[in-house]
């Protein structure tokens, strides 16, 4: 069965043209938009299919939905029985109830929060926003430097010595590491760690590693996993990602940034109470706690 809130918007939406029948409902509601069908005399637009299509999760909002596509005639046919079914309650008198009122007033509080949320960062977010933070970030970038390391863990101080021991004597590092490591993620790729940043590194790594060239073998020094011998391959500058690449973390970053402050500034202007008691507050009970021992139903 398909999710109640769908059903609740058509009846927003066939509430709302209740009001304003006649010629206002032929006319299409975006430039380009085209008249799919036509339900009891009510258009439905190719907009409104595809807008049912996003809020189901079936297609990305600004992707497009081909009119002639199964998946289309599929969330059309959908749409067709959601106006059928609005109307028919509406024939009931069930949009006249109480508790319709209150659920189509909730509903249309969503949407129309929806669209000042969508408006916001419409125009918050342009290319120029997302350059401006992807070459700030670049900025940053440019101060990092990755270091490439391999490591060879010992349980002991006298093993991670004896490993030490096996280096100073000319012994491959890489063939150390896949006879002695007890580290099993590492040992048989020579105890390669691969390239990160001191800021991502367990502390013990990043204060052995601070100022070590590439070349030198550091340790052995106590860890949370044992006792760590490791050689410094490469240090370089971090490498950026493209902008291609940064462009969906930057948009969700501003969308989440333009939310937050709307809603700050919202909240800020605006008289709130809060009608519900600290839950910790002393010697109060929550509304579900049971009755005590002995009391009674029936008021006195």
């Amino acid at each position: 069965m398909r999710p109640i809130r769908h059903m609740l918007l058509a009846l927003l939406v066939l509430t709302v043209a209740a009001c304003s029948r006649g010629g206002a409902d032929e006319r299409p509601p975006e430039p380009g938009d085209r008249a799919v069908a036509r339900v009891e005399g009510r258009v439905i637009w190719a907009s409104d299919v595809k807008r049912e299509a996003v809020a189901q999760g079936l297609i990305g909002e600004g992707e497009p939905l081909d009119t002639t596509s199964p998946l289309f005639r599929r969330v059309l046919d959908e749409v067709v029985d959601q106006k059928l079914l609005a109307r028919e309650a509406e024939r009931r008198g069930l949009d006249n109830s109480a508790l319709a009122q209150r659920r189509l007033e909730a509903t249309r509080e969503r949407i129309l929060g929806d669209m000042l949320v969508d408006s916001v960062v419409d125009r918050a977010i342009s290319d120029q926003a997302v350059q401006a933070l992807y070459e700030e970030q670049l900025r940053l970038a440019r101060t990092s430097e990755e270091i490439r390391t391999r490591l060879i863990l010992s349980r002991t101080r006298e093993e991670a010595d004896a490993v030490l021991g096996l280096l100073n004597t000319g012994a491959s590092f890489e063939a150390v590491a896949m006879e002695r490591s007890v580290d099993e993620a590492t040992r048989f790729s020579g105890g390669d760690l691969g390239y990160s940043t001191l800021d991502v590194m367990p502390e013990a790594y990043a204060n052995a590693l601070r100022d070590r060239p590439a070349g030198s073998t550091v340790g052995p020094f106590q860890t949370d996993g044992g006792w760590a011998v490791l050689r410094v391959e490469d240090r370089r500058r971090e490498t950026p990602p493209t902008l291609d690449q940064a462009r969906p973390q930057i948009v969700r970053y501003l969308t989440y940034e333009q939310v937050r402050q709307l809603l700050e500034d919202l909240r800020g202007n605006a008289e709130v109470e809060v009608l519900l008691s600290d839950p910790a507050s002393p010697g109060e009970e929550p509304a579900s706690a049971p009755a005590p021992a002995g009391a009674t139903e029936k008021a006195s």
